[in-house]
């Protein structure tokens, strides 16, 4: 496996680089929904990319792992402009990719054991014996030991992110993606997965991207922040400088302030009659 190349990170003196977004736009049909975005990622932190719905945050996930293609644009993974690979040299960035999908995205038909060794089964060439001992490892990095033979249906929410997260962990990624990862979790539970993005930092070192409009994992495992607004990057840099910053949109979110009013109850009446 090729090692990748890292340049130096702005806003950390002395940190690296491990993803760089240069002039990205993108467009759905005539509407542009990512405007001029460039940003970095440091190299073996988390970073949260956050702002309200419709901001642009999921499609520039999409980007980042190569399901969609910018406008125009450049998207360094390791000094590797994904945006212009071929499919087949995209797949080769792709095996050092793990996502996490929002609904952790689980073959139902599958059990927990076989979801996780289905990449490691699709992409090596290792015997079943060692792909069991793997599995195993990864179910229990997750507090999933023991649950090999259960299938989806049987599992709580946060036990099913926890098994997606094992299958994203299986080829022992150099960048881990997460879409949403606490949505429809409680409290306790989304904590306790926040925990676990924290662990996976520590201990392995991984490049973590989180998507994410949860206040509480946002303050949690932050290191880095890229804030999007209307599909403008409006904020990227350390956790305690967004905090401070006085751009009224960043404390709009951060205190979670409603936006005023657009419409009175007689202007939506006009727009319901067709006036």
């Amino acid at each position: 496996m090729e090692n990748f190349e890292f340049e130096q990170c702005e806003y950390g003196k002395g940190m690296e680089t491990a993803i760089e977004i240069i002039g990205l736009k993108s467009h759905y049909g005539d509407m542009e929904v990512l405007k001029d975005i460039t940003v970095s990622m440091p190299k073996g932190k988390i970073t949260t990319i956050v702002g309200k719905s419709g901001s642009g945050k999921s499609t520039l996930l999409k980007h980042l792992i190569g399901l969609l293609k910018p406008t125009k644009g450049e998207i360094l993974i390791g000094g590797k402009d994904i945006s212009v690979l071929r499919e087949e040299e995209l797949n080769e960035v792709r095996k050092k990719m793990g996502v996490l999908f929002q609904g952790a995205a689980l073959l139902n038909s599958l059990s927990v054991s076989d979801n996780v060794a289905l990449p490691i089964r699709e992409h090596t060439r290792l015997n079943e014996s060692t792909i069991h001992i793997m599995v195993h490892m990864k179910l229990d990095l997750v507090g999933l030991s023991g649950f090999e033979n259960f299938y989806p249906s049987q599992l709580s929410g946060g036990m099913k992110k926890r098994a997606g997260l094992a299958r994203a962990m299986a080829l022992d990624p150099e960048f881990l993606f997460f879409d949403e990862p606490s949505s429809g979790l409680d409290p306790v539970t989304a904590a306790g997965l926040d925990k676990l993005i924290l662990k996976l930092r520590d201990v392995f070192k991984i490049t973590i991207v989180v998507v994410t409009h949860e206040l509480p994992s946002l303050f949690m495992i932050s290191d880095h922040v890229i804030m999007l607004d209307s599909g403008e990057a409006i904020f990227a840099g350390p956790l305690d400088e967004l905090k401070t910053a006085d751009d009224p949109r960043i404390k709009m979110f951060l205190e979670r302030r409603p936006e005023e009013e657009t419409y009175s109850p007689d202007d939506y009446l006009r727009v319901i009659a067709g006036d």
